[in-house]
């Protein structure tokens, strides 16, 4: 049976002071009036029924989540007891599905991603469950079809041609320079890494275990008792026992059977506010407004968010994003917004917790 695993336990300080620990990324309502989480959700439909879709989470987003979310069963939301990067949150998951259903197939997706169209979604998502199923030795991972040379993102090199639209992959790189990343735009051979998956729930579970033995025990181990794990401070010792790594490092780059499917979608990863003014239009100043309202006189390149339609009025400044929140607010040069992670940690040392 094919399953559905979304992973949304990040608490995305890049998009503070909207994201904070109580309430991360995946449940800001930006987008149409959802959440990320929400629309994560509404993206499998037709591709998998709610009980066969699964959520790891922090533990303590568990009751948002299941708020977020009321038609899935509250025995597949996942509470991680911490953070261990994303090769754990997937092993964990894995075990669990498998215990429930041994010949599972199983597809990772994010909860911070925007895609459209969703017919394009879809169709690549049914081709890589068909190429799992049909090699199902195989780790199928999506390559977004790039427009661009983006920097951000990690690429994959396709190799020979398995079918219409599928290929082995030939290497894995690392986030690129702007003239090679111009390169592989031209190449025509490169895919931004989309961080999506499809697999047999036994194939990951045996890569895992030859790559990553310590942690598959570990995880194994966790598995087995779930039930009366969950939530307690021996399933806490045991995860943070774990070695923190990601699927991508620990397992992909390393696999020995990875395919790739073409996702040929307009897709943004939602790392940054920078990533989020790109979802919207700008005005013909090249000003962008999400979620707020904003009145710009004289003003050129500026971006302003807010889930409450608060009035941000910006006179004869240009380039500055401005992030308004209850509690706190953000002002800075559009081309620093990569460091407001770096920031968080900053006002936790000055401000106390209540801001992180």
């Amino acid at each position: 049976m094919r399953h559905a695993v979304i992973m949304a336990g990040g608490s995305g300080t890049r998009l503070w002071p909207l994201s904070r620990k109580r309430r991360p990324k995946q449940l800001l309502r930006l987008f149409e009036g959802a959440s990320l989480l929400q629309l994560a959700r509404r993206r499998l439909e037709g591709l998998f029924a709610p009980e066969n879709i699964w959520v790891i989470t922090s533990a303590n987003y568990i009751d948002q989540v299941a708020a977020e979310l009321p038609d899935l069963p509250r025995g597949n939301l996942i509470g991680e007891p911490m953070g261990r990067d994303t090769a754990n949150a997937i092993g964990l998951a894995a075990n669990l599905l498998a215990r429930r259903d041994p010949d599972a197939t199983m597809a990772v997706f994010t909860a911070d991603h925007i895609i459209r169209p969703q017919e394009r979604f879809t169709a690549a998502i049914q081709a890589g469950l068909e190429a799992a199923e049909s090699l199902p030795e195989s780790l199928v991972t999506f390559g977004i079809k790039p427009h661009s040379p983006q920097t951000g993102y990690g690429y994959i090199r396709r190799g020979a041609v398995l079918g219409p639209g599928t290929y082995r992959v030939a290497e894995f790189k690392e986030k690129p320079t702007r003239a090679v990343a111009e390169a592989y735009l031209r190449s025509g051979a490169y895919y931004w890494n989309s961080g999506m998956f499809a697999w047999r729930a036994r194939a990951i579970l045996a890569e895992i275990g030859r790559l990553l033995p310590e942690n598959a025990r570990g995880l194994a181990e966790l598995g087995a008792d779930w039930a009366q794990l969950a939530g307690t401070e021996a399933a806490r010792q045991q995860f943070e026992r774990l070695r923190r790594v990601s699927i991508d490092f620990g397992v992909m780059e390393r696999a020995a059977r990875v395919l790739v499917v073409e996702m040929d979608c307009d897709w943004q990863d939602l790392g940054s506010w920078a990533a989020v003014a790109a979802t919207r239009p700008a005005d013909a100043d090249g000003n962008v407004v999400v979620g707020a309202s904003g009145l710009f006189v004289q003003t050129q390149g500026n971006v302003v968010v807010s889930e409450d339609q608060h009035l941000v009025v910006m006179i004869g400044v240009s380039d500055v994003v401005v992030v308004h929140s209850g509690d706190a607010t953000l002002v800075c040069r559009r081309d620093a917004v990569e460091q407001v992670k770096d920031v968080v940690g900053l006002i936790s040392r000055s401000h106390g917790a209540a801001y992180e």
